[in-house]
């Protein structure tokens, strides 16, 4: 994500000076020379007034007492990268009175000249702030330590491209373009699955995932504007969301899907949200057969969890009845049609097991056959059981005609 510093810097180098100044100082092919414009001063400052990379890893401080190698590690990311900081929870154990007195700090730090960490703020928490999901208490402790007006969430698993990065301020003006009755306070980013390639499992479930991000967030956006977030790397409003309750709801249990909370609560709140599809992050899944079988559990299981939250009722209740029904199938809806669809597959083959078993489905066939009943024989054709698998892929299919040509679709 470093990438973003380096290309404000780029960009800053290069239009330190007017092409068409007629009072400049240099030459042409000097403004545009960007040999060695990572030492520029100005760029540097201009980086470092627009950019900044917080880490939030609430156990480092115990990993740092610990003296363990996961410390050292982030020690030597924050020393090869001024631009970040770390957030963490520091726990510190005090006798008073023969009893022993734990508080808990919220801090975030950089490097030092000298390669130490340096204390930039810490804050008094009331308790231990380890209540609920791991991860959203972790974007919502350190959500308080970022600056400016624009947040990117970003997770582990994700990366960036360098020609990505100098998109970024194109994307932040989106802000200001107009979207609708509202100003967007979540520009929704596409994300690019890399690990698509180590199998064909793996090519499957990252050519779904694309479908996903692009064709499928694109219709949910415009013109059904039931987008939520969904745990990609989404620019948020900062002030926006920070004054309505973060970016992020930590309940145990009920919060398992902890980002599209993200979304109720904007929309709820009166917000819009956008998707751009001319700039995108990269994404790293586990693609063995047993962790996508555990993701696809872990989010349909959140799925039913957030039917039984308050902001499901409340945008139920508010919607106005196409805005719902088209609501319900991004959400619950997605997964019950899923079911029965699985349901009907499995009613079907029984079906088809008890017909060449007890010799009826014969007797039937040929009786169609005499009477010429073409719906019957239609209704007796295995092709039905194809035909909805090859119908759940048809978004898929069109979304790689859109992206790579019907060419290339047609040779996949």
């Amino acid at each position: 994500m470093m990438y973003y510093r380096k290309a404000i810097m780029l960009q800053s180098y290069l239009e330190r000076i007017s092409p068409g100044d007629t009072e400049a100082t240099l030459s042409a092919k000097e403004a545009f020379d960007t040999q060695g414009f990572e030492l520029s001063p100005e760029a540097r400052a201009q980086a470092d007034l627009k950019f900044t990379y917080v880490v939030t890893c609430q156990i480092y401080g115990k990993q740092k007492e610990q003296q363990k190698p996961e410390a050292a590690d982030i020690a030597m990311l924050m020393q090869r990268h001024e631009a970040l900081r770390v957030a963490f929870i520091d726990v510190v154990e005090t006798l008073k009175e023969g009893r022993v007195h734990t508080e808990y700090y919220s801090k975030l730090v950089k490097a030092d000249d000298n390669g130490k960490d340096k204390e930039i703020y810490s804050v008094k928490l009331p308790g231990d702030p380890k209540l609920g999901e791991g991860k959203p208490e972790n974007q919502n402790h350190a959500i308080i330590f970022t600056r400016g007006s624009a947040v990117q969430t970003i997770d582990m698993n994700q990366d960036n491209y360098f020609e990505e990065a100098l998109k970024m301020r194109n994307l932040l003006e989106e802000f200001y373009h107009d979207h609708g009755i509202r100003p967007p306070t979540i520009l929704g980013v596409r994300e690019h699955v890399f690990t698509g390639s180590v199998s064909s499992l793996a090519s499957f479930m990252s050519n779904q995932e694309t479908s996903f991000v692009t064709l499928g967030q694109r219709v949910l956006a415009n013109p059904l504007k039931v987008r939520m977030h969904y745990g990609h790397p989404d620019v948020f409003d900062r002030v926006f969301h920070i004054t309505r309750g973060g970016i992020s709801k930590a309940s145990r249990v009920i919060n398992i899907s902890e980002d599209i909370y993200a979304g109720f609560n904007s929309t709820l709140r009166q917000g819009n949200i956008t998707h751009h599809e001319y700039i995108q992050v990269g994404k790293g899944r586990d693609v063995g057969l047993n962790q996508i079988a555990v993701f696809e559990g872990k989010v349909a299981s959140g799925n039913g969890e957030q039917v039984l939250s308050r902001d499901i009722y409340r945008l139920g209740q508010l919607f106005d009845f196409f805005r719902m029904l088209s609501f319900y199938f991004t959400t619950v809806g997605f997964y019950f049609c899923t079911m029965l669809t699985v349901l009907t597959v499995y009613i079907f083959l029984y079906g088809k097991i008890y017909l060449a078993l007890s010799g009826a489905g014969e007797s039937i066939m040929e009786k169609a056959n005499v009477l010429q009943n073409t719906a019957l024989t239609a209704a007796l054709n295995t092709q039905f059981l194809f035909q909805i698998g090859v119908f759940t892929a048809i978004p898929m299919i069109l979304g790689f005609i859109l992206e790579q040509g019907f060419l290339r679709v047609h040779r996949l």
